[in-house]
C-alpha cells in the first residue's frame, strides 16, 4: 500500500519538525476533517511532549513510564481505554408445514463471543495507542483492533505513537556514557531489534495490514529530546581511543 502525505497539510510545522510521520489513506487529513476536536487534542499532546534524558538513560520501567505519561495526557482530555469484542449470532429459522398442522416458525440460535484486544485511548471516532518500546507483536494487535473497529463503522481512523530506532539508540548511548554508565549499560540502551519502532510499523502499513482504516504513525525522534537544566544541548561524543606505544602498530 502506498503511503500518503496528507499530514503535511494539516499538522502544525512544529510537530512535523520534531516527529517522524507516516500515514495511509491520508489519515491526518481525514481525522482533521471528521474529528477536528480529537485531532486538535492529539496535536496538543504532541506539542507539549518532551523526551527527557531519564527516559533514555534510567534502566527499569522507563518505557512504561513514558507511555503512561502520554496516556495520562490523553486521559486528562477525556480519552479512555477501549476494547474490541466481536459477537456473532447465528439464527436458524425452521418454517412450518401446514399439512402437518404446524403454524409457528421454530427458531434456533447460537452465539459466539470473541473477546478482542484493548486500545489504549478512544475518543469520539478516533483510536490511539502508545507503543514506545514494547514487543513488536503489539503492533499486530493494535492494527487488528483498528481494522475491526473501522470495518464495524465505529471509528474513522487511528493514530499510533511509537519511536524511531537508530537516532534514539545513538542518543541514548551517548547520554548513558555521559552519565557514567558501564559499557554493558551503554550497549543495552534501545538495542533490542524485536521491540516497537517506526521501521516495524511502516512495513505493516505498506503491506496493508490496517485494511481500509486510515492510520497515522507518529514516531518520537531524537529531535524531541529536551536537555534538562545544566545539560548541554547535545551530549559530547566520547573521544576516540588513543593507542599507547605498547599497542601502537
Amino acid at each position: 500500500m502506498e503511503l500518503t502525505q496528507g499530514w503535511s497539510t494539516v499538522l502544525p510545522p512544529g510537530i512535523a519538525e520534531r516527529y517522524e510521520l507516516r500515514e495511509t489513506r491520508n489519515a491526518a487529513a481525514v481525522l482533521a476533517a471528521t474529528s477536528a476536536v480529537e485531532f486538535g487534542e492529539v496535536c496538543a499532546v504532541l506539542a507539549e511532549f518532551a523526551l527527557t534524558t531519564a527516559d533514555l538513560v534510567e534502566a527499569g520501567g522507563n518505557e512504561s513510564r513514558l507511555a503512561a505519561r502520554l496516556n495520562a495526557a490523553f486521559r486528562s482530555r477525556g480519552w479512555r481505554e477501549g476494547r474490541v469484542d466481536t459477537v456473532v449470532t447465528s439464527r436458524l429459522q425452521v418454517q412450518p408445514w401446514a399439512p402437518a398442522g404446524e403454524a409457528g416458525v421454530t427458531v434456533r440460535e447460537s452465539e459466539v463471543v470473541n473477546e478482542g484486544y484493548k486500545v489504549d485511548n478512544v475518543k469520539g471516532r478516533v483510536a490511539l495507542d502508545v507503543e514506545w518500546n514494547a514487543k513488536d507483536g503489539n503492533l499486530d494487535r493494535d492494527i487488528g483492533a483498528y481494522r475491526a473497529l473501522y470495518d464495524a463503522g465505529l471509528i474513522d481512523g487511528a493514530v499510533l505513537l511509537t519511536r524511531t530506532h537508530d537516532d534514539l539508540r545513538d542518543l541514548a548511548r551517548e547520554l548513558a556514557r555521559a552519565a557514567g554508565r558501564s559499557d554493558d549499560e551503554v550497549r543495552s540502551r534501545l538495542s533490542t531489534s524485536t521491540t516497537t519502532h517506526l521501521g516495524k510499523l511502516e512495513s505493516r502499513m505498506t503491506r496493508g495490514d490496517a485494511g481500509g482504516c486510515p492510520l497515522l504513525a507518529v514516531a518520537i525522534s531524537r529531535r524531541c529530546w529536551v536537555p534538562a537544566d545544566g545539560e548541554r544541548d547535545r551530549p559530547a561524543r566520547p573521544a576516540p581511543l588513543m593507542l599507547t606505544d605498547e599497542f601502537a602498530p
